[in-house]
């Protein structure tokens, strides 16, 4: 039967499992009761677990402030846990819980025997605007309002677009990296295993993370979004192959080698390092970006229409992109400040985008790298990319007067021109895949 505990002057469920694993920590501003069917998925499994409010949020009493105490919080909540008798705890947590559960191993390395950090978001910066400083706009109205401060209003093309949500100056003014994250993970030894899906906007915060780990990494990144497999109604830890990956991990995590092993869920194939540079072809190359009428998003996955961009394509030979895409492009722009968003397009259908935001001299050509979220995607014949200047309403208008896009009042058009481009592709050519780099995927696959 759960158990209630406060932890630390914080709410917390125990759910025990008569077994000997470590006990899985999970600490959550999205209320524990959510987890419970997860907390019983870890218990059936000899794991008893432990799912805890964070400060502020359900049972827990404060103030919540996203991302201010979690690693002070989660340190407590270990001593106390430490004082009961459990010195072995496995941190686990997706999305915003991931944040807690890798300061969590920060601040308590000799406690902590391993990590699960799914699709995180790992801090106000690294959540607010894309790795290319872009602003996200669309998922974090939504996320700000409903969870951290009201909305003012609903409109989110008023300008600016700042004093939309109460409270987004902190937001918008919080740094891109979170010192309690990234100065710290390269020091950590224990065990992490890191989730994401392709789908995922926090995708490439996902790989950076196991790439910055210390201690030994298993990334697997899948064709999923932000809820990974979590479609079946019902289901603990997740959904069934999430969950065997957990299960399958906990189990052997403290028996893994100082390596690294990146693989692919999607015929759990590994990730390799081949890369094929190439020049791509400029199909269109002139375009003007006019925040009054943007180039929209449309949803990953979802029919692609050019629109006001530029057209760059590729003929690449049969096999699987499996990885990141850099792309580099020759540019030239006739105002101080622009955003070149990079769309990956396929048979016509959206697979990944990237936002780079830089400064300009008008009129003069520059070089703009852009590094797209990982992808697993078979490729056989042409590809394309597009390149324009928004990405409305998924990020905020860049206004091209120099001011932040978050607090302009002023939009003006800009006109673009892609003078050359190439690209690095991951590509794995058809028939080239090598086993599987980690025991564990191996025996989740079967």
């Amino acid at each position: 039967m759960p158990r209630d505990l406060a932890l630390a002057g914080l709410a917390h469920t125990l759910v025990d499992s008569g077994g000997d694993g470590p006990l899985v920590l999970i600490r959550t501003p999205y209320g524990r009761h959510r987890h419970l069917a997860e907390a019983r998925g870890w218990a059936r499994r000899g794991f008893p677990c432990v799912v805890g409010d964070v400060r502020g949020r359900h049972g827990s009493g404060g103030a919540f402030e996203p991302y201010r105490h979690e690693a002070g919080d989660g340190a407590a909540v270990l001593d106390e846990l430490a004082r009961l008798g459990h010195d072995r705890v496995l941190c686990v947590g997706a999305s915003y819980a991931a944040h807690c559960a890798v300061t969590s191993a920060i601040a308590r390395p000799g406690q902590v025997v391993g990590v699960v950090a799914a699709v995180p978001a790992l801090g106000l910066g690294e959540t607010a605007r894309e790795p290319g400083r872009a602003a996200r706009l669309a998922c974090r109205i939504g996320w700000w309002s409903e969870n951290a401060r009201p909305a003012r209003h609903a409109d989110p093309a008023r300008l600016p677009v700042v004093d939309a949500v109460e409270g987004w100056e902190e937001l918008w003014d919080a740094p891109e990296r979170t010192a309690a994250v990234w100065d710290h993970v390269g020091g950590v030894r224990v065990p992490l295993l890191a989730v994401g899906g392709v789908r995922d906007p926090f995708a490439a915060d996902t790989e950076r993370l196991a790439a910055a780990w210390g201690g030994p990494t298993r990334l697997v990144m899948g064709p999923w979004g932000h809820e990974l497999d979590a479609g079946e109604p019902g289901a603990a830890l997740a959904g069934r192959r999430i969950g065997a990956l957990y299960t399958a991990w906990a189990r052997t995590c403290a028996d893994l080698a100082g390596d690294k092993a990146f693989v692919a869920v999607d015929g759990w194939r590994p990730l390799g390092s081949a890369r094929s540079e190439m020049s791509l072809s400029v199909d269109r190359a002139r375009f003007t970006a006019d925040p009054e009428e943007p180039w929209r998003s449309v949803p990953l996955g979802a029919a692609a229409d050019d629109g006001p961009c530029a057209v760059l394509s590729a003929v690449l030979p049969e096999g699987e992109l499996r990885g990141s895409i850099e792309v580099v492009l020759t540019v030239v722009a006739d105002c101080p400040d622009a955003d070149w968003v990079v769309r990956l397009v396929h048979g016509g259908v959206h697979h990944a985008h990237a936002v780079r935001r830089v400064r300009h001299e008008p009129g003069v050509a520059r070089e703009v790298r852009v590094e797209l979220p990982p992808v697993g995607l078979a490729v056989s014949g042409p590809v394309r990319l597009q390149v324009g200047g928004h990405h409305w309403p998924r990020h905020a208008r860049n206004p091209h007067t120099g001011e932040d896009p978050v607090r302009a009042t002023r939009l003006l058009p800009s006109t673009r021109v892609v003078l050359a481009a190439t690209a690095s592709f991951p590509l794995h050519p058809a028939g080239a895949d090598a086993e599987p780099a980690a025991d564990l995927i191996q025996e989740v696959a079967s």
